[in-house]
């Protein structure tokens, strides 16, 4: 029996909330000693264990992001980096590298804070279960604060409050997996999945950014860390806050990617951006453990600040209250630029304070108004509001083909506008001058390395997905050069030596570079520019490398290509938020025939409009082919009718001989003229079966000439058999009411994969095909399951390739249909026909049905 997506979604939360049981148990254990000075688990192994659980409950509340729970996402994910961030410092204590009052309040007070907002929503919106693991842990690391500032108070209470967190979550957890186990059958009281109505629907709710809230709250886990020095907390930053720190820098990574996922591009690059942050923090604060006093030059944090500002004035159109909020970031790059120490002068710790009160705000509103139908107003539309009296600047519209893979199949949004600004900041950052004897003191190694390299790289994965080549490639190439010059230049690894290794290996990327440069001809000026002038820098670092670098050179062409990639930044973010105007990025040098999905050369219309379907249907009947979305993937069509156009398919897809083509029909009743040929058994099994992603290979038989095909029917099927198939798609069967029954073949040359978008027909066949139906991205990845049904008068069917459709399912089709022939249950009009006076049958079709007979038995 297949497993229900409510079902999938319950055994994760089943398994969440079991992971926090567990988490809470090893905290209890380890708190449950009073005043005394000893743990019953060593702070080594506890903080490994509680790596182990944080693992759990993020892969949990990632695999039920994007659904219509974003509540246990959140609660899930936050509780997680506490653990992940705690489990480090616990660590980091055993080894006796810091010591845990100073290491642990800054992080306890941000998740106190974070959850107990997380705990206010939960009651809000009468979430019991979650509410009250929020409320004790939060009131949990409450107490364990009051532990560590008083020896005194002890950790009693806060053992009590993880022990409650145990005995529900044990409960809950064990109910819901035990439900899931059984199917039901066995259900704990209390433990049901309540079926509420949500503020948002289905649709919506794979367009809603759940993971958003979880980026406040690691900006409030940052904010809390270095303002509580400020405030007098703690009295130095230590190096025990680096883990949380680095912690609320790997979420953020992860709300970034998922952020693409939600197809929400201006916060995925806001948390792109905060995460870069977090990291070059932490990184500060690990200066101290050799000694280091850190030096901020200005260039780079003055130019991040421009970044964020121009994020926020692009956020706007979101809400009021997110450009605003993003403007504080602008306000704290200025702040460290501004004093040469940067992150431990009071003037950045003013700010990560109003952070850290902004955050919570922002925090309790935005989650509020994810799970309630009652909104806080924050401004949403008054950005579309003012622009609606001007016609010179129209905002775009929520468009679905805005993030349409290119030859790929793709889930994620554009990830350009991050990689060009990332490219802006890591060449900015290393116009700095470095000091040989103490390179790591200046802060340039994490502003290089972490925007140019690793979300470089990140922005490569989501181009390549979406299927843009030449993108991919160049921010893969990019992002490996900045971490490599990165870590080498200003990670005190070059020394006052050059190298001739160092030299080739640099030789090598211009190459590479040379073929970037050589494949953006093809896609527009602005990347041709860009990958030029990058080469400019390859040959500074060349030059470097050798000793011969002329003086204000490199400074030079850095500062050129930041500008580009600021440009493209700017246009990337400008294009994908206004319709018009649009920032040029320049068309192509070289212009291919059919480049940019064959829109010039034949017609891509939408699916989902039945003006597009009347228009390839009329193609079609003039004899044209066309690509046509499926339930499974596209696929490549002909009109039975037009002998000519099944000829031109074939040829098309230059056809193997053990891949022929199939025919499709939109309903059983096409069959109807030729249902005195076709046994009883397997015309009931179609009907039982279709329509859906079953194809059946049926004996070849005279009913084919009903069709039209003529001389074109050899191309379908074999000379024994043909493949037959009634589609579960909307699209499909409407064309094929215009149409008439189609011959179909895979929109893809014979050996390749399988073709899963519109873009993909015209990029693969060429300009053969004559219109495209374009519906986004296929369903399925994998095609339709084929039947053997030639043998079916003998109660035996087989499979040539199990697809979309079990196995299971197609033989319990199978068998019910088996069954109802054994109690004599036949189609009523085949009765009718068993019943009918055998005198008053006609000769000639007895002379005809034994005919039929005659390849049926073949």
């Amino acid at each position: 029996m297949a497993v229900s997506q409510v079902e999938i979604e319950s055994l994760y939360v089943s398994i969440g909330i079991l992971g926090m049981s567990g988490g809470s148990l090893l905290l209890l254990v380890n708190d449950y000693t009073g005043a005394a000075q000893t743990n019953p688990v060593p702070s080594t192994a506890l903080g490994v264990l509680l790596l182990f659980t944080a693992a759990l409950l993020a892969y949990t509340g990632v695999r039920h992001s994007l659904s219509q729970t974003p509540l246990y996402v959140c609660l899930s994910l936050t509780i997680s980096a506490f653990w992940w961030g705690l489990g480090i410092v616990n660590i980091l204590v055993g080894e006796g590298l810091t010591d845990s009052r100073t290491s642990m309040v800054p992080g306890l007070a941000a998740f106190t804070l974070a959850l107990l907002v997380i705990g206010v929503v939960g009651v809000l919106q009468k979430e019991v279960v979650l509410s009250v693991f929020a409320f004790a842990i939060s009131l949990a690391c409450a107490h364990q604060i009051a532990g560590l500032c008083d020896i005194a108070f002890g950790q009693g209470a806060t053992a009590a409050n993880y022990l409650l967190v145990t005995f529900l979550g044990a409960y809950f957890g064990s109910g819901r997996l035990l439900s899931y186990i059984t199917s039901g059958k066995v259900q704990l009281p209390g433990t049901a999945v309540e079926k509420r109505k949500s503020a948002v629907g289905a649709a919506q709710a794979q367009m809603l950014n759940d993971v958003a809230p979880v980026g406040l709250i690691m900006n409030l886990l940052s904010a809390s860390v270095l303002a509580c020095r400020l405030l007098g907390v703690v009295l130095e930053l230590p190096a025990g806050l680096v883990p949380w720190l680095w912690t609320a820098g790997v979420f953020q990574l992860g709300v970034c990617i998922l952020s693409y996922r939600a197809m929400d591009t201006l916060t995925a690059t806001f948390y792109g951006f905060t995460s870069i942050l977090r990291f070059a923090e932490g990184y500060n604060l690990l200066l101290g453990l050799y000694g280091y006093e850190p030096y901020s030059p200005v260039p780079f944090p003055v130019i991040f600040a421009v970044l964020f500002s121009v994020l926020a004035v692009f956020s706007l159109q979101k809400s009021v209250a997110d450009g605003l909020y993003q403007l504080l970031f602008a306000a704290y790059c200025i702040a460290i630029s501004a004093q040469p120490r940067g992150f431990f002068q009071g003037g950045t710790q003013g700010v990560q304070a109003a952070i850290f009160v902004a955050s919570a705000v922002m925090l309790l509103v935005t989650l509020h108004n994810m799970v309630s139908p009652r909104k806080v107003p924050t401004g949403d539309g008054m950005l579309k509001t003012l622009l609606t009296r001007t016609s010179w600047l129209v905002l775009r519209s929520s468009d679905e083909d805005l993030h349409a893979p290119y030859l790929g199949f793709s889930k994620y949004a554009d990830a350009d506008i991050l990689g060009h600004a990332c490219s802006t900041l890591a060449t900015f950052a290393v116009t700095a001058a470095v000091r040989a004897e103490g390179p790591l003191a200046v802060l340039i190694l994490p502003w290089a390395v972490v925007p140019g390299g690793i979300l470089q790289l990140l922005c490569g994965a989501v181009a390549f997905s979406r299927g843009k080549t030449l993108e991919s490639t160049a921010f893969i190439l990019y992002g490996v050069m900045w971490t490599v010059w990165g870590l080498t230049r200003y990670g005190g690894l070059y020394g006052n030596t050059r190298s001739f290794n160092l030299a080739v290996g640099i030789i090598c990327f211009m190459l590479f570079n040379c073929f970037v440069t050589a494949g953006a001809l093809f896609l527009n000026k602005a990347w041709v520019v860009s990958s030029l002038v990058f080469q400019l820098i390859l040959i500074s670092f060349l030059l470097d490398a050798v000793g011969a670098l002329p003086y204000g050179y490199d400074i030079g062409v850095t500062i050129v290509f930041g500008l580009v990639s600021f440009y493209c930044f700017l246009a990337c973010l400008f294009n994908s938020s206004f319709q018009k105007p649009q920032l040029p990025l320049g068309d192509p040098f070289i212009k291919l025939r059919g480049f940019g999905g064959g829109r010039d050369s034949c017609p891509h219309v939408p699916a989902r409009k039945a003006t597009s379907i009347q228009q390839i249907a009329d193609i079609m009947n003039n004899g044209g082919i066309c690509g046509m979305p499926t339930d499974t993937v596209y696929v490549l069509v002909a009109a039975c009718n037009r002998p000519d156009a099944v000829l031109k398919a074939y040829k098309t897809k230059v056809q193997a001989e053990d891949r022929p083509m199939s025919l499709w029909i939109s309903n059983i009743k096409q069959l109807t003229p030729a249902k005195h040929l076709i046994s009883p058994v397997l015309w009931d099994f179609m009907e039982a079966a279709w329509p859906s992603s079953i194809s059946m290979v049926i004996p070849r038989g005279p009913w084919m000439d009903h069709f039209g095909l003529g001389d074109s029917a050899k191309y379908i099927g074999t000379p024994q058999s043909i493949a037959l198939r009634n589609p579960d798609c909307t699209v499909a069967t409407h064309l094929m009411d215009l149409v008439g029954p189609i011959a179909v073949t895979s929109a893809n040359p014979t050996g390749e994969a399988d073709t899963t978008h519109h873009n993909q027909v015209y990029a693969k066949l060429g300009d053969k095909v004559n219109g495209v139906l374009c519906d986004g991205p296929s369903p399925e990845n994998i095609a339709s399951t084929v039947v053997d049904c030639t043998k079916i008068e003998n109660g035996q069917i087989g499979f040539f390739r199990v697809g979309v459709m079990p196995k299971s399912k197609v033989l319990q089709i199978f068998e019910e249909v088996q069954r109802k022939h054994k109690l004599g249950q036949f189609n009523p009009s085949f009765e009718a026909d068993a019943t009918e006076p055998k005198e008053e049958k006609d000769e000639a079709d007895t002379a005809q049905d034994k005919e039929a007979a005659t390849p049926t038995n073949q």
